[in-house]
């Protein structure tokens, strides 16, 4: 096993906000080609979702409400059993991070490439998780302003910025399909490449602007084990809950259920929480989730190794 040059490379630009922060100028500028990446991130999402994919993934939509329920259902009910344990165990400001990190969509990125190395449904995998994505646009901020008014601010604006940041782009890439796809598909190392860059910008930006309001004095080690023990506890439950509803499905629909339901967006989760939380607060918001999604690359590629050594035969 080796460790993903990506998970390396948000730790050292994470790193690297906190001890040499951007500042002025250089982070104005950092922070307009976060919402350009952003845009065009969004925009590449829809270029590659083909229209055959759209129509297979759209007939299983019983398969899309199991998905669709363990990310926005199961998920934000397990963030609010957290709640008894504030502030004694969890602080307050980590709780509500942890439930961020409970009500963001599902990552398209990962979620297809694992289902694709176990063997599963592809199709299946591509629309559920840019469905989950689309649905997070509206029911992410819906369910933050339930659950963590205090915390966020929600109103027409922030709602119609993060339309304008993640739906718009890939409705266009969707209309643009029918041009640039083929190109696409044949550069899609250098598209991932820069789907990854993206992310890292949003990363290194987002912990400057902590570090320059001085965030990390509040955040101690004991918060660190915190964070990461609640991350794998959702991880181990979200994971037997699809693994178990995905079983009427067949295996290769399970397998996609799995990985769709269990997986959290980074790059749809930043720019919203960028949106939905002041500067001040963003990285600690973010935080959960960051240690999430590195877990999920770690079981996740762990898991869809096995999936797909094991072959089709694998039926429980």
């Amino acid at each position: 096993m080796r460790i993903d040059p990506f998970i390396l490379g948000i730790l050292g630009l994470a790193g690297l906000g906190i001890v040499l922060p951007a500042q002025g100028t250089p982070l104005e500028v950092v922070s307009v080609l976060v919402q350009v990446g952003i845009v065009a991130l969004f925009f590449l999402y829809g270029a590659r979702l083909s229209t055959a994919e759209v129509v297979h993934g759209v007939t299983a939509w019983r398969i899309h409400l199991v998905i669709a329920g363990t990310t926005f259902v199961l998920f934000p009910l397990l963030g609010l059993m957290l709640m008894p344990l504030a502030p004694a165990v969890i602080s307050e400001q980590l709780l509500s991070a942890l439930l961020f990190l409970c009500v963001a969509p599902s990552t398209v990125q990962a979620a297809v490439a694992f289902t694709s190395i176990a063997n599963g449904d592809r199709a299946i995998a591509v629309v559920a998780a840019s469905v989950s994505s689309l649905l997070g646009v509206f029911l992410t901020p819906l369910l933050v302003s339930v659950m963590l008014s205090a915390d966020a601010k929600i109103d027409a604006d922030a709602v119609l910025r993060i339309v304008s940041l993640l739906l718009v782009p890939f409705l266009a890439g969707q209309v643009a399909r029918r041009w640039l796809g083929a190109w696409l598909d044949a550069h899609e190392v250098g598209v991932r490449r820069f789907d990854r860059s993206t992310v890292l910008l949003v990363v290194y930006a987002g912990f400057s602007r902590g570090t320059n309001a001085d965030v990390w004095q509040v955040l101690n080690w004991t918060d660190a084990a915190v964070v990461a023990t609640v991350c794998v506890v959702l991880l181990a439950v979200s994971s037997l809950v699809t693994w178990l509803a995905g079983r009427p499905f067949g295996r290769k629909a399970r397998i996609a259920i799995y990985f769709c339901g269990t997986n959290k967006s980074l790059a749809a989760g930043l720019p919203m929480a960028s949106v939905l939380f002041s500067a001040e607060t963003f990285p600690l918001m973010i935080l959960p989730l960051m240690v999430y999604h590195q877990l999920q690359l770690i079981v996740g590629s762990v898991i869809a190794t096995k999936l797909s050594d094991d072959g089709p035969s694998v039926h429980s």
